[in-house]
Formats: C-alpha cells, sequence, structure tokens
C-alpha cells in the first residue's frame, strides 16, 4: 500500500520553506520595526469560543475541525483554529487587559474544513492585531504596514479593495429588514455571497437608492463616495460612510491607490469598520479591518481593534524559490581522514562569523562560492573562490576567515 499524505494538506519542500522563511523572516522584521510583540496562541481551543458570541458564520462553523476534549467523565468540545484573530484577542483578555495599547503579531496555521480535499485544509498566515487604538490613523497604519511587507518581498501592482461592514449594516437597517434578515444577508456577504446585497435591491427608498449607488461604485475611488453623502439621507449611514471617506483619504493622500468594492468582505465575520482585501495580479493574499465588536464579545472590556492577516500559502506561490539566494557565500570544506576533527572546528568558527559552512558529505561544489580544503601538511588550508576562479593558502582558521572577509 503507498502512503500518502492526508487529503488536502501539503508538504513543504526546502525550496517552499525558503520561500516561507523569507515572508515570514520580511514579515516579522516589518512588524518589530512598527512597533508590534510576537505572540503564539494554541492549536487547541475551545469551541465555545468560536460559537458563543457569534464571531464566526454558521458558513465557517460548518468548517471546523471540532472533536470532544474527555477530562475524566465530563468533557469539553475544542476545534483546531479555524482563524488567527479570535485566539489573539482571547490572548489579550486573559494576558493584556489592563495594557492600553497591544500590538501583536503571529505567523500560525489555521484549519477549515474542505470536502473535496482538493482545497489545502491547513493554512498559513502571519497576522497582526492592533488593540486599543480605535482612530482612522490606526486603521491605515495596518494597510501602510501590510504593503510594506509586499513591497519588500518584491511583489508590485497590488491592489487594495476596501469595504466597510458598519456602511453595510446601515444600508441593511435602512432596508427595513428585521434583525434575523439583516444577520442572514451580512453573512452570506462575508461568506463571499457578492450577490446577496444585488438580490435585495429595492426600488426607490433612501437605502435602496443608497444600495444601487454603492453597488455601482466598484472600482472607484473616495470622490465618488463622498458624492454618495450627498445624494442619500439615510440615518444611521452618515458616521460609517464618514469613516470609510477619511480612511480613503488618508491612504491616498499618503501615495496609495485603493479600490471600492463594498460586496467584497468574505471571511470578515466579525468586523464592524473598514475591509480591506490585497490583490497582486488577481489573487488574493491577504486581508483584514476593524472589529471593534469582538473583544467585548469574548467578555473583554470594550476596546477597539483592528488587524490583518496575510496567506502564506499563497504568498509562496507568487515568491519564487528560485529567486531567492542567500547573502552569505556558501563554503564547502574538504577534509582528508587524519584533518577531519580540524575540518569540523573550521565549520563552527565560520558559522559563528556568519557565513554557511558545511563539511563536504558529497555535495557539489558547484553549489559553493567557496571550497576549502583542510589539509595535514601545509599548506593547511587550501581555499578556491570559484567565483574568480582563483586560489588562496592559509595556515590558521583566523587566516581562512580573513580571506573570505577580505573576498
Amino acid at each position: 500500500m503507498k502512503i500518502q499524505r492526508c487529503k488536502g494538506t501539503r508538504d513543504l519542500s526546502p525550496a517552499e520553506m525558503k520561500a516561507f522563511r523569507l515572508i515570514e523572516g520580511t514579515f516579522r522584521e516589518s512588524c518589530l520595526k512598527w512597533g508590534y510583540e510576537e505572540v503564539k496562541t494554541p492549536t487547541l481551543e475551545y469551541l465555545h469560543l468560536f460559537t458563543s458570541t457569534g464571531t464566526l458564520t454558521p458558513g465557517m462553523l460548518g468548517k471546523v475541525y471540532s472533536f470532544l476534549d474527555w477530562d475524566g467523565w465530563s468533557g469539553e468540545r475544542v476545534v483546531l483554529r479555524p482563524d488567527g484573530t479570535i485566539p489573539v484577542a482571547r490572548f489579550f483578555i486573559e494576558h493584556m487587559a489592563d495594557k492600553a495599547l497591544a500590538k501583536l503579531f503571529y505567523t500560525t496555521n489555521v484549519f477549515i474544513f474542505e470536502e473535496t480535499g482538493k482545497e489545502t485544509r491547513e493554512k498559513w498566515q502571519c497576522g497582526a492585531e492592533l488593540i486599543g487604538a480605535g482612530s482612522t490613523t490606526a486603521d491605515v497604519e495596518l494597510i501602510v504596514l501590510v504593503l510594506e511587507v509586499l513591497q519588500k518581498l518584491g511583489l508590485k501592482d497590488i491592489q487594495v479593495r476596501l469595504s466597510h461592514a458598519g456602511v453595510i449594516r446601515a444600508l441593511l437597517t435602512g432596508l427595513g429588514l428585521n434583525p434575523e434578515e439583516q444577520a442572514r444577508v451580512f453573512d452570506q456577504i462575508l461568506d463571499g455571497d457578492a450577490g446577496a446585497l444585488a438580490r435585495i435591491r429595492p426600488g426607490k427608498s433612501e437605502a435602496g437608492k443608497a444600495l444601487s449607488l454603492l453597488l455601482d461604485l466598484k472600482g472607484k475611488s473616495s470622490g465618488f463616495l463622498r458624492n454618495l453623502g450627498t445624494l442619500v439621507n439615510l440615518p444611521g449611514l452618515e458616521p460609517p460612510l464618514k469613516n470609510f471617506i477619511e480612511i480613503i483619504d488618508l491612504l491616498e493622500s499618503s501615495g496609495y491607490d485603493c479600490q471600492i468594492d463594498i460586496a467584497s468582505g468574505r471571511g470578515f465575520e466579525y468586523y464592524t469598520g473598514v475591509i480591506f482585501q490585497l490583490f497582486p495580479n488577481g489573487t488574493k493574499i491577504g486581508g483584514g479591518g476593524r472589529y471593534d465588536a469582538l473583544i467585548p464579545l469574548l467578555g473583554g472590556k470594550n476596546v477597539p481593534a483592528s488587524g490583518f492577516a496575510l496567506y502564506l500559502d499563497h504568498l509562496m506561490d507568487l515568491v519564487k524559490p528560485g529567486s531567492i539566494k542567500s547573502a552569505e557565500p556558501r563554503v564547502l570544506i574538504r577534509t582528508e581522514p587524519a584533518s577531519r576533527q580540524e575540518g569540523l572546528s573550521l565549520a563552527s568558527s565560520l558559522h559563528s562569523a556568519g557565513y554557511v559552512a558545511e563539511v563536504d558529505l558529497g555535495q557539489s561544489p558547484a553549489d559553493f562560492r567557496w571550497t576549502v580544503d583542510v589539509r595535514t601538511q601545509a599548506p593547511r588550508f587550501v581555499l578556491t573562490d570559484r567565483g574568480n576562479h582563483q586560489e588562496l593558502q592559509a595556515q590558521t582558521a583566523k587566516d581562512v576567515l580573513a580571506i573570505l572577509n577580505k573576498g
């Protein structure tokens, strides 16, 4: 019987792990420079963390991996985390509730069931959460941060699509839908049904007029959105619409292009304000937004919050492993039987100095910039610079390091 990996899972090759670590390292470096701190949360969480407060839509809850975790005669139903933000919100409530501001980031895996197994069920994310700041500046900071990461990774022509959960909710209220109908339509939108809004376009009400205008704004910028505010008089729409306009204005004045797509919100179940999604060449690689209601729903204080996630699985397909090269010149150390111990010591010394150095176990010298032959007789070390086709000699490990530094 042929042994196979589980359906819907993915092995990462050495070349793919180079891309993974490059993305993770670039993300981590940018977050630290913006003042964020790294956290890790458990793979297992209690199911009620995601169900008791309606933080996930029914469509999402139907795709979680859950099972009963027995403890004596009783047990709690647990899940493999289907989301990265909710566990970090739980972490904040447990460990950092006394903080006025928390800027946190993480790299984690999430698990979502997909019945055909053709899509990956385990997905990797890099995420950042900004808890305690409710300003427009905080929302835009997150968008600028994530665009900075993508720029460092060499990705160009990133399309930023913007929606606003507050605007959608105001429209649904204005349409006269009862709370149950509002929840149903909102869940449809957030489960990716872009036609849900279009199907309920009523004729001549103010809400219907606003809805038609917003749906027609797909791909447009803030000037068109500002005109909407002058054309529609709908109670409850002005505050979120004003916030939406301010965010777009700040982004555009900072030199960032963005497009309105009010019906795009898939995967943002608990969001209350701006929602943004990122597309290079039509491939969705991440998104985020404001979720001011989440921490209170989980039992914490009334704390504003926003965040985003980048999807490593998609990014790895865009950041080509073949283009990722080590910054340090690689060194292959070849020894004679009597010089093996000295060869191993030289490798350790080179590692301490920041070089990538390997002892020859059958590797191809063509993969290395330098080869160092360790001999039992003078000259003790013979270095070959394969880039310049030059051969040099050294008597001590310190001399070898000096030659490499100069080279």
